[in-house]
């Protein structure tokens, strides 16, 4: 007998498909002030090792030397709304989010290939989130108890509040080659490795009818933590159509992961609830992806590139189980193919560098339809768009000063996002049992919370950089 993968994967932790996702398919943008006020759109401009992350053809185009590093300070705020009620929480993060290097190489030859350049990139970006959901206590989960006496009674288990939290780091690290062939035609390609260490948790509060009690409750096999690395590769090319016209294309293959991952099991003793810790190995392959560019460079002082990215495969886990392939149908009817466009300018006026742009990213899932509550805690089938991640626009706004050998720049993103955010279903089958557990019992219900989540991410960012 089999079960639904809409259903089953309503019943997992929603946070394992929004990492799939949000983590280990979606890695570190973060580069130098440049590159980050002109949200990332440089794959036909290329010139520094930013390139990296975008289209390695770009390493091709530097004619000079030049390494930065870049101090990342993050406010990340979260506000979910339910039944008129909402929460919000902020995080404040400093880190060295980027640090980068091209070294050139002028081919003194007369053949028409004109430089060999090698640049390497690393990447970190904070992937600590905490979004914490109001209760509604129109929303009550019937439950079968004994008393102290011994005696079989009937509660109700209120709901009263649910927090999604996750702490942890993600890097990316690339090496890469590129070619200039007649100051025409640029070739790139690069190794890119990437890192993630992370720790999830899944906690709801509920309120006993009975003695009016009020108790966190876990998840099941929550908390996790991961630890995984992964690695892709990166092959591009930037043509001269004229002295004013690029065109780049570029690919990057999946990123193939290795997930080293310790879970939390629970478990009914009769007596009370226990658990066991576990730990289990995953490989998971994110979406290969194509990003298409092109650039307008009418003078030495302003320069226009747009990029196109768009997903060409699906995000997939090795089966090792019911729950990788109940995933892997999940991914296959609801995944929504990876699609973004971003388009960066600068201006020059003498040594002053202005730069800004705009980058807007669609979700990645389709309109899914769950059993959920209403507000007024009634049940029923709802259609929810933005399901579990949703649509994401940046606006990036910098400035910089060159003098010479050395340059500092400085940028700003705002970067926003609405989705739906479920949680709270679990459901029991056979000796399955997915609800939310305390020392005592567990509150187990198939059916969806579902709260609406406001992200607005503030980042700043100052870079120090020197070329020779």
């Amino acid at each position: 007998m089999s079960i639904s993968a809409a259903f089953f994967v309503q019943a997992q932790d929603i946070s394992v498909i929004r990492n799939s996702i949000d983590v280990y398919s979606n890695t570190p943008m973060v580069g130098s002030s440049k590159f980050n006020a002109m949200v990332g759109s440089n794959g036909a401009l290329g010139g520094d090792a930013t390139s990296l992350l975008t289209n390695p053809a770009g390493i091709g185009v530097a004619i000079a030397g030049d390494v930065s590093g870049t101090l990342s300070i993050t406010n990340n705020k979260n506000t979910a709304s339910l039944a008129g009620s909402s929460l919000n929480y902020n995080i404040n993060k400093v880190d060295l989010g980027n640090a980068n290097g091209v070294a050139t190489f002028q081919l003194m030859t007369e053949t028409p290939w004109k430089f060999i350049n090698i640049a390497a990139n690393i990447s970190t970006t904070s992937i600590e989130n905490y979004v914490e959901s109001p209760g509604n206590s129109n929303v009550s989960i019937a439950k079968n108890l004994v008393d102290q006496g011994g005696n079989n009674v009937a509660g109700n288990m209120a709901y009263l509040g649910h927090a999604y939290n996750r702490y942890g780091t993600q890097t990316k690290f690339n090496v890469g080659v590129g070619a200039n062939y007649n100051n025409t035609l640029y070739f790139g390609a690069s190794i890119n490795m990437h890192g993630v260490d992370m720790e999830q948790y899944d906690s709801a509060v509920f309120g006993l009818d009975l003695d009016n009690s009020v108790t966190t409750f876990d998840k099941q096999y929550t908390p996790y933590s991961e630890n995984s690395s992964g690695f892709s590769g990166s092959l591009g090319v930037i043509g001269k159509i004229s002295n004013q016209v690029r065109l780049g294309a570029s690919i990057e293959t999946p990123t193939w992961w290795n997930i080293d991952r310790a879970y939390r099991d629970y478990y009914d003793g009769g007596d009370g609830i226990y658990y066991d810790n576990f730990v289990e190995d995953r490989s998971f392959r994110s979406p290969m992806k194509a990003t298409l560019s092109g650039s307008f460079v009418p003078n030495k002082n302003f320069a226009i590139n747009v990029d196109y990215t768009l997903g060409l495969t699906k995000p997939r886990y090795k089966v090792q189980g019911a729950a990788e392939s109940e995933l892997n149908s999940f991914f296959s009817d609801n995944y929504k193919n990876l699609s973004e466009i971003k388009v960066g300018a600068e201006y020059r006026i003498k040594a002053l560098r202005l730069r800004g742009g705009y980058s807007y990213a669609s979700s990645p899932f389709d309109t899914t339809t769950i059993n959920a509550f209403s507000n007024a805690g009634s049940i029923g089938d709802n259609s929810y768009s933005n399901f579990i991640l949703g649509d994401r626009n940046t606006i990036g706004a910098g400035i910089g000063y060159d003098f010479g050998k050395f340059y500092i720049d400085a940028a700003y993103q705002n970067v926003s996002s609405e989705y739906k955010n479920p949680f709270l279903a679990g459901y029991e089958f056979n000796n399955y049992n997915t609800g939310y557990y305390s020392g005592d019992f567990d509150v187990t219900s198939p059916t969806s919370v579902v709260s609406d989540v406001k992200n607005i991410t503030n980042n700043f960012f100052l870079t120090v950089g020197w070329k020779f």
